[in-house]
């Protein structure tokens, strides 16, 4: 029988852990994000280079230092978009943490250590719902037998062992005649029951379930036990009764929630926690933003905090243990992807054994006019897509020309160099305030087609864009 440890490797390095090459990487990278090639790129290297470092022996693969990254650019311009599409191509545990936050609670010491409870977390959920997939057919079966059970009791006198029925509170195993008709009664109308609940016509049928109610989390002061290095709360939740409620409910909500049930008792909890461990520590990302906002400015008060915050950073990034409700997890092979505009100061300024630990820099190019048409044409996820999948719920066809497209990215970058520049961020403001009156108006609408070109673009964007003052509060 294998350890558990083999248990966990086969886990590490079975087809669940997805390891697509970087030109695959960046390939699917660009069907949602504009440009940013190198950064595209450096972060596809060092994704396959976490996969290169499970396929080495074991003394080697201990040696290998993640390859940590620092993007550099203004906002909105894809850092954020980056790491969290490259999470999902890569069903790595991921979490997004601005490092400014650490600044605001006057704290000194463990807060930091958040981030990767954090990401075990994730880790959790995760591992847990590949685990929910693996037992699915089993707890379906055990669910429709549940659902039998209720709507269809056994009789008192016998009970059922495996599919026979066995009388008792005869003293013998003799049945009467009466006792076997009841029998052959309610096996009968079990198989009606079961015939009629695969056929669907149940569904609105409404069932008393039970239903376990979980316990509100305590709070210690200003703490929440889930918080906690300790898990208060999952000793609570053992020593404390269960607190159970019958429900009416339809019967497909009840099989929702009998599955749920059943699929928590299949699973193997100490499994699932030892995987996600395993899992944080060899492919756990956790994407670091606004890391610029922790350099010290001379004269201002928060010096101390933002310093505080760069020594505390330094050893979760070199590599610590972390102590969680799941065990400790090490933090040596996180890749770590810090993020910043640096408008006020430059990478230089971090403190040299953090700056060390990010060895690759890359700069991200701010977005011009040809960049916004690219984005509103081209990505899978394009705003102007989203539009018109919304208006299309209202039976209203909506279509942008190209030459409205055009109109839009050049009044986008208009107003980002006559104003504060946000990026794409600024795509999102225009476009609201030119389709405010048509989604106002869509659902008296019922039906047609709407046609949005370049001089319905100049219509309702021409004022605002010319005055600097309007644009400054309503762009």
């Amino acid at each position: 029988m294998p350890s558990v440890v083999q248990k966990v490797k086969d886990l590490v390095s079975s087809p669940k852990v997805t390891a697509p090459t970087p030109r695959e990487i960046v390939e699917k990278l660009d069907k949602y994000i504009v440009g940013q090639d190198r950064a595209k790129r450096s972060v596809a290297i060092a994704v396959r280079n976490r996969w290169r470092r499970q396929q080495l022996g074991e003394e080697m693969r201990g040696e290998v230092a993640p390859k940590n990254i620092l993007m550099i650019g203004s906002t909105g311009v894809g850092k954020t978009e980056i790491a969290r599409r490259l999470a999902k191509l890569t069903d790595a545990p991921f979490i997004k943490v601005e490092a400014s936050k650490y600044t605001e609670v006057g704290y000194y010491g463990r807060d930091v250590e958040s981030m990767i409870r954090e990401l075990t977390e994730n880790a959790i959920g995760l591992i847990r719902q590949q685990e929910r997939t693996r037992v699915e057919d089993i707890a379906k079966q055990k669910t429709q037998e549940r659902l039998l059970d209720i709507l269809c009791p056994r009789p008192v006198n016998y009970e059922f062992t495996g599919s026979s029925p066995v009388g008792f509170g005869t003293g013998d195993s003799t049945e009467s005649g009466g006792e076997q008709q009841e029998k052959d009664s309610h096996e009968r109308t079990r198989k009606k029951m079961k015939a009629m609940l695969e056929a669907g016509e149940l569904e609105e049928r409404e069932i008393e379930i039970n239903i376990d109610q979980k316990a509100v989390p305590v709070m210690m002061g200003n703490m929440n036990a889930e918080q906690m290095d300790i898990d208060f709360q999952g000793m609570l939740e053992k020593i404390m009764p269960k607190n159970t409620v019958t429900r009416k409910v339809p019967l497909h909500e009840a099989r929702r929630v009998i599955f749920d049930q059943v699929c928590d008792t299949l699973l193997d909890t100490d499994k699932i926690n030892l995987q996600a461990v395993e899992l944080t520590e060899n492919f756990g990302i956790v994407f670091l933003d606004e890391i610029d906002k922790v350099i010290a400015s001379e004269g201002k008060g928060a010096d101390v905090s933002r310093q505080g915050v760069q020594r505390d950073l330094l050893p979760i990034v070199e590599g610590t243990s972390v102590q969680t409700k799941y065990g400790y997890v090490q933090t040596n092979h996180i890749l770590f992807v810090a993020a910043g505009a640096f408008h006020k100061h430059q990478p230089s300024e971090l403190m040299p054994e953090l700056q060390g630990r990010f060895p690759i820099r890359v700069e991200l190019d701010d977005l011009t006019k040809k960049d916004f048409v690219r984005i509103l044409k081209e990505p899978k996820n394009s705003l102007t897509k989203q539009y018109v999948a919304l208006l299309k719920t209202e039976g209203v066809d909506l279509d942008f020309t190209d030459d409205a497209i055009e109109e839009l990215a050049a009044y986008a970058d208009k107003v980002n160099q006559t104003t504060q520049n946000i990026g794409a961020r600024r795509l999102y403001t225009i476009l609201e305030h030119l389709l405010e009156e048509l989604s106002f108006e869509a659902p008296d609408m019922k039906m047609g087609n709407v046609s949005i070109n370049a001089n319905y673009v100049q219509e309702k964007l021409a004022k605002l864009t010319d005055d600097e003052d309007l644009s400054r509060f309503i762009l």
